[in-house]
């Protein structure tokens, strides 16, 4: 391991906006994070797979009235959105440090109002292990408010393929899809939606840079 993660990983602990539970356990604040960890009422939106944190903290600048948690098990990537949040004294994200097969250890019913997948890992020859698979979904509906949505943002044909399937198969509730978010459907946006998606991730420019087309959706349970 090269000393520059080394010394990301000991400086994180000291954090404030990072929290790294064990894994395995309930994490003791499960349920309180209006009102242990944010300290105010305001909606809470979860991004999963947040990598270096640009979607969270993109969100947080857009909606201070909101709530942020980036969720990434690779502490060496979440280091960078958090640090940033510390030094732009950005107060409304929290990271948290975790497996997401683990996310119901952490948050409680009805606590969280809408999620995000970012550029999720397509997983090829693992579709339950897919953001958007029925495993994860039944997961995500344990926490999420009965009206709560989930955005998917995505380069990769196969799991936005996928997506819509299961969108389709179990009778989501599909509030928005389109396969070129930056095609004809963007023109079509309000002003405060097209600044949503002024939100770009590093993969997200690589991904298009090279030619891919993104994909967007948004459903309910």
């Amino acid at each position: 391991m090269g000393k520059d993660k080394l010394k990301r990983f000991e400086e994180i602990k000291s954090f404030p906006n990072v929290m790294e539970p064990p894994v395995m356990e309930t994490y003791e604040k499960k349920g309180q994070w209006h009102k242990e960890i944010f300290k105010n009422d305001n909606p809470i939106v979860l991004e999963l797979g947040c990598g270096k944190g640009e979607y969270s903290v993109g969100l947080a600048k857009l909606y201070p009235n909101k709530n942020f948690v980036g969720i990434d098990i690779k502490g060496n990537r979440i280091y960078i959105g958090a640090k940033q949040c510390i030094e732009q004294d950005i107060n409304n994200v929290m990271f948290l440090r975790t497996r997401i097969d683990f996310i119901n250890n952490f948050f409680d019913t009805d606590e969280i109002d809408e999620i995000w997948l970012t550029f999720s890992d397509p997983q090829p020859k693992k579709p339950r292990k897919r953001l958007s698979s029925k495993p994860f979904i039944d997961r995500y509906s344990k926490f999420l408010k009965k009206d709560g949505k989930i955005h998917v943002k995505t380069d990769s044909d196969l799991l936005f393929e996928f997506t819509e399937e299961e969108i389709q198969q179990y009778k989501y509730n599909c509030h928005e899809l389109t396969w070129d978010l930056y095609g004809d459907y963007h023109n079509q946006l309000s002003e405060d939606q097209k600044k949503l998606f002024e939100i770009r991730t590093h993969y997200e420019k690589l991904f298009s840079s090279r030619g891919s087309v993104i994909k967007y959706c948004c459903f309910s349970l």
